[in-house]
């Protein structure tokens, strides 16, 4: 007796993502695995109450894997104050005031998604923020999640006024007539002050700001994370979600490196890691190794220049002495954890595959699968390191681009010969290192359509009449495909995904347009017509 699919998806090509990027047109599934590929064999599986799929002039991909992203804080942003879709002070100033009008009984107005270069010298001041929310503190990370823009009523909760001295890790923007705060908090001034003074949000409300992002990510076609910053909060919200069967994506957990301790902490981590449950594996840890250059808070090999052809003494901040990162990878790899490092600046990627090497040559090879995130900025020397050590790329592609913040507030002060070595994405796959892609989401779009649109053309989307950043670096179409798709996969240790073929996991997402038809338009504007997670619809297009 036949035993027909649950669901086909027929009349459209598909990109399996494959070691070949091989093609087929049909795909059928029973239960939460693929069970059939093309046409012919997917026919004779479709029965009565098969869900047929009809994705005529559209294109079938595996589901798409974020390999860095911060779901629950973007969630919490969307649920509370959220700036990231709009453009320049005004248009946030009207926004927080409306919030405000709209919740009067908030005790402190919180969000984020402001970006730097709608501010001289990328710091606003609490002045514009007062003069809408006099009454209340108001704390609202930037894009980035290096800074926060806060008002007169948050400094003085905090206690934060002229004599208050720069934390080793950070710094409080000052006026430099008076020395007083003008409501710029950077780096770790920003999150000590927002874990001592913002209150903490319930389990239920981090509930909801996960199932906010999960709802809006799967609409963009992803079906698994890795969650970059995963704390115990965050971690008994997963836990909840999963027991209650609300979270239907695949999550990944990297537990946060707390920067101010040492190697003591692992023992909580392992404690952690044996709460994971079936869709949810903190099995990861996160370092951050340093800031951002538009800051002056990425670590250089060389210093800051100072915007006007001269250079500074600055080098930028190394959040964790380059010793101890080697010691805690080395422990990390030994317990069999995967290590996943910020570093944005060319010292603290090089610093941060040192500490690979070190942990090579201490316990041998191993499949771990650490990786380095944001790789703004590589010294050609070190491209090669990323094969040689098996350390996967997690590019954030979304960043590669000409825009205001990168002319305004990075290449003046990295001097022209550094800033043509950003975002080197090209030189990383012709050296033969492993790709994987993800958006690091609130800090930019989480669309992997977007995203691998400036991978392969260099361009904003939103200016795509402008000039390519460093084209030499462009990926080709399936190499930044596979990228998003089997490569992060592989990055979450997550073999039974990613690509397209028989006995794998159903995870597929169906797009309105074939990518790779010259006559399509550009990859951006596609469309997610559905989501398909383990088996089971979870987006339909309106």
């Amino acid at each position: 007796m036949t035993q027909y699919a649950d669901l086909v998806i027929t009349e459209a090509p598909v990109f399996t993502a494959d070691a070949a990027r091989s093609w087929t047109d049909a795909v059928a599934v029973r239960g939460d695995r693929i069970v059939a590929l093309g046409a012919a064999n997917v026919k004779e599986l479709i029965g009565p109450r098969t869900l047929v799929i009809q994705a005529r002039g559209g294109m079938v991909l595996p589901g798409f894997q974020d390999s860095h992203i911060h779901a629950p804080f973007a969630g919490r942003n969307r649920l509370h104050v959220d700036l990231s879709g709009l453009a320049g002070k005004q248009a946030y100033l009207d926004h927080i005031a409306r919030y405000a009008a709209a919740n009067p009984g908030k005790r402190w107005i919180i969000g984020g998604g402001w970006a730097m270069e709608y501010f001289p010298g990328g710091t606003p001041r609490k002045e514009d923020l007062d003069a809408i929310v006099p009454d209340r503190p108001v704390f609202l990370f930037n894009r980035d999640v290096h800074g926060a823009w806060v008002n007169s009523a948050a400094l003085e909760i905090g206690g934060v006024t002229k004599d208050t001295p720069d934390p080793v890790d950070g710094r409080i923007e000052r006026d430099p007539q008076t020395g007083e705060p003008t409501g710029t908090l950077h780096e770790g001034a920003a999150y000590t002050f927002f874990e001592r003074f913002v209150p903490p949000l319930s389990r239920e409300q981090w509930e909801a700001a996960i199932l906010n992002a999960q709802e809006h990510l799967h609409s963009l076609g992803i079906t698994g994370w890795q969650d970059a910053w995963v704390t115990p909060e965050t971690l008994a919200a997963y836990r909840s979600l999963d027991s209650s069967g609300r979270l239907t994506a695949r999550v990944v957990g990297a537990l946060w490196w707390d920067r101010h301790r040492g190697l003591e902490q692992i023992t909580g981590f392992l404690d952690q890691r044996e709460q994971g449950t079936a869709r949810f594996r903190p099995t990861t840890v996160k370092i951050m190794t340093d800031g951002v250059l538009e800051n002056h808070t990425g670590a250089l090999l060389e210093p800051y220049c100072d915007g006007c052809g001269g250079h500074t003494d600055n080098r930028g901040l190394f959040y964790v002495d380059p010793e101890v990162l080697n010691a805690a990878v080395t422990e990390l790899d030994r317990l069999g954890f995967q290590v996943h490092m910020h570093a944005i600046g060319d010292r603290a990627v090089r610093n941060a595959l040192n500490a690979v090497q070190a942990a090579r040559e201490a316990n041998g090879g191993s499949d771990n699968r650490h990786h380095i995130a944001h790789i703004q900025l590589i010294q050609p020397e070190d491209i090669p390191r990323f094969r040689e050590l098996g350390v996967i790329a997690n590019c954030q592609a979304y960043w590669a681009q000409m825009e205001p913040q990168m002319e305004e507030l990075t290449i003046p002060f990295l001097g022209r010969d550094r800033a043509d070595l950003q975002y080197a994405f090209g030189d990383l796959l012709r050296s033969g290192a492993t790709l994987a892609m993800g958006s690091d989401w609130p800090v930019t779009t989480a669309n992997p359509l977007e995203e691998i649109e400036v991978a392969v053309t260099r361009i904003d989307p939103e200016n795509r009449d402008n000039a390519p950043f460093l084209p030499e670096q462009a990926l080709p179409l399936p190499v930044a495909l596979t990228a998003f798709t089997a490569g992060s996969a592989y990055l979450n240790h997550d073999d039974d995904a990613g690509v397209i073929a028989i006995g794998k996991r159903a995870d597929l997402v169906v797009l309105d347009r074939n990518l790779f038809d010259p006559a399509a338009g550009p990859i951006g504007d596609a469309r997610v017509v559905c989501t398909i997670a383990a088996g089971s619809v979870v987006y339909e297009r309106p």
